[in-house]
């Protein structure tokens, strides 16, 4: 699989086997992104690999507290601007609309895109999941560099896995804390679910802007 392939074929997989991941294919995915570029080489990303009988016990309590309707835990940092201008929030209405289209879940039906939502606790369904923090004291420069590390994971599909990031797990991050016991200086940015891909769960493949519109040319 070339470069072009790994980023082409990249998306968010919201369904997966229960074929284990085996530990030494993970620690050569994380191996290689550990060469992600960061500035000054900081390198500011902390990450967490669950699997298993922890894996197991993070979703049964995560999954308790979405059935017993308990109230998300504070946010440490803004998912999305509180009012998104053009483009952005027609990109981001168009991204609701095909995801749960091709769940058969229609606009007004709340309680299924409730259901919907909730299987981001379960990993949907991943038997290894990653969580990345940052320190609480990087600024927005280091959180770039996160980005660019969970990007280089993501794009290591040699290994067959597919992925999922989650900024969904932010709002449970005192139930991940409970199971990692992370340092109080870490945020939780994003879980990543991480397996193989269940190919019997039906999906629509989320369009990007064309190219105008999105990069300019400067040339002499």
């Amino acid at each position: 699989m070339d470069v072009y392939e790994a980023v082409t074929s990249r998306r968010a997989v919201r369904g997966f086997t229960d074929r284990p991941v085996p530990r030494r294919v993970l620690e050569r995915v994380l191996s290689a992104a550990a060469w992600a570029p960061s500035g000054s080489n900081l390198q500011p990303w902390r990450s967490y690999v669950v699997t298993g009988g922890p894996l197991a016990e993070l979703k049964k309590r995560a999954g308790e507290r979405v059935a017993s309707c308990d109230s998300w835990d504070e946010r440490e940092y803004e998912m999305y601007p509180p009012a998104l201008k053009s483009p952005y929030h027609e990109r981001r209405s168009a991204f609701g609309h095909e995801r749960y289209s091709a769940l058969g879940i229609e606009r007004e039906d709340w309680e299924a895109r409730q259901r919907a939502a909730a299987a981001n606790w379960d990993c949907f369904g991943a038997p290894a999941a990653l969580f990345c923090y940052i320190d609480r004291d990087m600024g927005r420069p280091q959180w770039s560099d996160v980005g660019m590390y969970l990007q280089t994971v993501m794009l290591l599909r040699a290994e067959g896995l597919h992925s999922c990031p989650q900024m969904a797990w932010s709002v449970y991050r005192r139930t991940v804390a409970e199971i990692l016991s992370p340092p109080d200086e870490l945020i939780l940015f994003c879980g990543m679910s991480i397996g193989f891909e269940d190919h019997t769960v039906g999906y629509v493949r989320t369009g990007r802007a064309p190219l105008d519109r999105t990069v300019t040319f400067v040339e002499g």
